[in-house]
């Protein structure tokens, strides 16, 4: 399977401070990617340098084989990007807007483009401005999207969307990857809406990987153990997390279970846990050994090289 992106040893400082940092993984075409982590964690770095929008202090980070570099545009045509705020020209008309993809896109598709926004019911004389912001949101998705990229960059498209904007915006996107066979690589904070729609995931903390693989092999790879309350945690497992009641007690750990450890006794049982609770995990425990699962996937080895 042909890599859409691929970072090695990627990172970006900012003054003294590192906004990414030996980020290395690939991911591969014709997938959806999630990208997850708390506020900080370069999240929108990576998607920047990725674009090419931003300089890597350290590393490098290539788009189906080709070089992204700041002052390039080879990858340009194959890349679509959508920032978190969705800039817009305010003052523009959604027809004004339209004409400037069309002028300086080669493979701009404006009649799906003006089908998408019909069906939404955004009319072609409205200005940005006069727009809600799901329907801002929308108007920056069509553009990313008319452009027919092989590879979309979404940083946190649906962050600022009300329940129901969210959903008939990863609809329309759903529908476009399933229709053209785009690889799509997405930052979001909300973890529920990004299983039924992602491949893989990768989880960034601290400023580098903690978690990457396809998301079925990562829920198979851990197990929660619950029992009473015990404060010390059992031999012979790798613990990622650990949380306490009054009587019982739950470890989250690393390893496919199919029964709790003979040392813990028969009080326990062994869960299947959902990606919510393995994602809140690794992001309240920075200090975990990196996982990467499925390496005919997303991933690396802790070592940095590609798997």
């Amino acid at each position: 399977m042909t890599d859409a992106l691929e970072a090695n040893g990627l990172g970006r400082r900012y003054g003294t401070t590192w906004g990414l940092r030996d980020c290395t993984l690939r991911v591969p075409e014709g997938t959806v990617t999630g990208l997850v982590g708390p506020n900080g964690a370069g999240k929108s770095t990576l998607l920047r340098l990725a674009a090419g929008l931003s300089r890597p202090t350290a590393g490098s980070v290539s788009v189906f084989g080709l070089p992204v570099r700041p002052s390039g545009t080879d990858h340009l045509d194959r890349v679509g990007y959508l920032d978190q705020f969705h800039p817009l020209y305010r003052n523009f008309k959604v027809e004004e807007i339209l004409t400037i993809g069309r002028r300086l896109n080669s493979r701009w598709d404006d009649v799906s483009a003006r089908r998408w926004l019909d069906e939404l019911g955004i009319a072609m004389d409205r200005r940005v401005r006069r727009l809600s912001g799901g329907q801002q949101a929308q108007v920056a998705l069509t553009l990313c999207m008319a452009k027919r990229p092989d590879l979309l960059l979404l940083d946190e498209p649906v962050a600022s969307l009300d329940p129901l904007a969210r959903k008939r915006l990863l609809q329309a996107l759903m529908g476009t990857v399933a229709e053209r066979g785009i690889t799509v690589f997405l930052s979001s904070h909300i973890i529920g809406e990004l299983e039924p729609v992602c491949d893989y995931l990768i989880i960034l903390s601290s400023s580098r990987v903690q978690l990457a693989g396809r998301i079925d092999d990562l829920l198979a790879g851990h197990r929660l153990l619950v029992g009473p309350r015990r404060d010390q945690p059992p031999p012979g497992v790798e613990v990622i997390a650990t949380s306490s009641t009054s009587r019982q007690t739950t470890f989250l750990v690393r390893g496919a279970l199919s029964s709790p450890p003979p040392a813990l006794g028969t009080d326990w049982q062994s869960i299947q846990p959902d990606l919510e609770e393995v994602v809140i995990a690794y992001l309240s425990n920075s200090d975990a050994q990196p996982t990467f699962a499925n390496p005919q996937g997303v991933g690396i080895d802790p070592s940095g090289g590609l798997k």
